[in-house]
């Protein structure tokens, strides 16, 4: 991992990443051309009887590539899944890859693309299971209302709808539209992160219709519940905002550190990736880089878990 061995290695490496980066820019270009040609005679070609579909067909093609949803928008790229905001990684690390004429950067690239990822597919299900967690509260608020308007039980779910329960949903709405089991279906969806107040309204409901309590004020009730704990939630997680930013700004003083040291006509990459004693440092500093970030983010859940 010397200096002058580290330009072979590197330089296939990024004319590699530049060659697919600069297909990619052209095939998106040509996408983007045929795209405002297709859409701009979609009109005239419906007018004219000619091929009225070829716009649609276009649209739902790029759509059917772009996902979207609680984890942002993201590419589907056929069999090799699906990418996001991790994959920048990539070209920041053959950057610092060519600068400091080393692998290293390069293969840290990779681990960080894979550690990324998986923060970011967590943070998409912490939002999925906020997202149904307030459309729990909206459905059993939905139901009592229906209920308060003098529909039967199944007739106000079926009217409620289930929109936002998950896949579950469905098998809601059908249980209550042909006389099914409604509390065991409303337990199965309450099974998926976030649903877990359908577990209260499943209860409701079995002691309704067994023992004719009223459904409409145990719906409010859970509904007014489930509300509180998510207005306790956000106020924690405002209050845990300024800890979060703390350590933000400390995990990147190092990358301030070797901004510093080249505005000031230093090396610091040279010293860190070709020499025995920079590699030590990077080891070192990169272990208690992790242990501060993983001791943060304890003390942070540790702190959620207790308020919440």
């Amino acid at each position: 991992m010397l200096r002058d061995g580290a330009g072979p290695v590197v330089v296939p490496v990024a004319a590699g990443c530049a060659v697919v980066l600069a297909r990619r820019l052209r095939r998106g270009r040509a996408l983007r051309r045929r795209m405002a040609a297709v859409l701009g005679d979609a009109g005239a070609a419906g007018v004219g009887g000619g091929q009225p579909g070829r716009g649609a067909a276009l649209r739902e093609w790029c759509a059917g590539r772009v996902v979207g949803g609680a984890g942002g928008r993201r590419w589907r790229l056929g069999r090799w899944g699906e990418v996001g905001a991790e994959v920048w990684c990539l070209p920041a690390g053959v950057a610092l890859g060519v600068l400091g004429r080393s692998v290293l950067p390069v293969v840290a690239s990779v681990a960080a693309l894979v550690v990324v990822r998986r923060r970011l597919a967590r943070r998409a299900r912490q939002r999925a299971a906020d997202e149904r967690a307030a459309a729990v509260i909206r459905f059993c608020g939905a139901v009592a209302g229906e209920l308060r308007a003098g529909r039967q039980p199944d007739r106000a779910l079926v009217a409620a709808g289930a929109a936002g329960l998950g896949g579950a949903g469905p098998a809601v709405l059908a249980a209550a539209r042909y006389g099914g089991d409604v509390p065991g279906a409303l337990r199965v969806a309450a099974r998926q992160p976030g649903a877990e107040g359908l577990t209260g309204a499943a209860a409701c409901w079995q002691v309704a219709v067994e023992g004719g309590a009223g459904l409409a004020r145990g719906l409010e009730r859970i509904a007014a519940g489930l509300a509180a704990q998510r207005d306790q939630r956000e106020e924690l997680q405002a209050q845990l905002a300024g800890p979060r930013a703390t350590a933000l700004m400390l995990a990147l003083l190092p990358a301030g550190g070797l901004l510093m040291g080249a505005a000031l006509g230093a090396d610091p990459l040279g010293v860190l990736l070709h020499t025995p004693a920079g590699w030590g440092c990077l080891l070192v500093g990169g272990l208690l880089e992790w242990g501060g970030v993983a001791w943060t983010g304890r003390i942070v859940a540790d702190a959620s878990v207790v308020r919440t």
